[in-house]
């Protein structure tokens, strides 16, 4: 079997790649396939910076019942039209009331989140999917037109992480002094589109999983109040912070340092936890 090829990258390349990953992350698709020109670049990022760090609409898969975002929406997170939520317009010069986010590539007039079985679309509780119903609000079913059985709406009755079904979620699209002023995390203000409401890696959890203010989280009880250890779970170690046990010194250990950079701080995790006989003798 033949070796597989390899290659290497220089310092040059690398910066490359590094700014083409933040052009992406800044244009999105707004170039319609065609990198801008440097002049032009500039005067996108003249432009719209100033305005996404002042009217930044921060969007969320909400249960009004528990007061939880359990999905906070980013980039790449899909609307129940198909497409994802870069597709759809984020950024506004002047804020609408109320906030509609239209899509680019459909007919859908604002985006909506709906939550996957895995890789799957969820039914309908008429049993049909979201794209066998109308892309416009209230989503009604376009199997189910006409008839004793007509379906109006697209109701899920998918189980979310946080012990509710689908249709008792709402979206909310709301600014940031909005969020402060319901206690919600807001992060930093950051010059990357359709950033929605994701402040930081602990968005990327499920509302149930998330320990900070846009989700309850389990509580200590069902941690069993065990001082966090290197072989627990990454949401664990990731708010070890946040829980009673926090000046313990394997929390300490798991901690970034102020000034520390990432590399520094994985090695010495990994000096320490070789110390401490965490890995395997062979």
């Amino acid at each position: 079997m033949a070796a597989a090829a390899s290659f290497t990258i220089d310092k040059e390349g690398q910066a490359g790649i590094d700014a083409y990953w933040e052009y992406k992350k800044i244009v999105g698709d707004d170039d319609k396939g065609k990198l801008f020109t440097d002049a032009e670049y500039e005067a996108y990022k003249k432009k719209w910076i100033p305005i996404r760090m002042k009217n930044r609409i921060y969007v969320g898969w909400h249960n009004p019942e528990k007061d939880m975002d359990c999905k906070l929406i980013g980039p790449e997170t899909l609307c129940y039209c198909g497409h994802r939520y870069i597709n759809h317009k984020t950024d506004f010069e002047k804020i609408p009331n109320p906030i509609k986010q239209t899509c680019r590539n459909c007919a859908c007039d604002n985006y909506h989140y709906i939550p996957r079985n895995g890789s799957q679309p969820i039914r309908c509780t008429c049993k049909h999917f979201p794209d066998e119903h109308n892309l416009k609000h209230p989503y009604g079913c376009n199997r189910c037109a006409s008839g004793p059985k007509k379906c109006g709406e697209f109701k899920g009755s998918f189980t979310c992480d946080c012990g509710a079904p689908t249709y008792k979620h709402i979206m909310v699209k709301e600014t940031k002094e909005q969020r402060i002023k319901r206690g919600k995390p807001v992060g930093r203000d950051v010059p990357y589109q359709a950033m929605g409401g994701l402040t930081g890696f602990s968005s990327l959890a499920p509302g149930a999983e998330r320990r900070d203010p846009s989700g309850i989280g389990p509580n200590n009880e069902v941690m069993g109040g065990a001082p966090i250890q290197p072989g627990d779970h990454p949401f664990l170690k990731m708010h070890a912070f946040s829980l009673p046990d926090r000046d313990t010194p394997e929390t300490q250990q798991l901690q970034r340092r102020e000034g520390e950079s990432e590399l520094d701080y994985f090695d010495r995790l990994y000096k320490w936890k070789q110390k401490k006989g965490y890995f395997l003798k062979h």
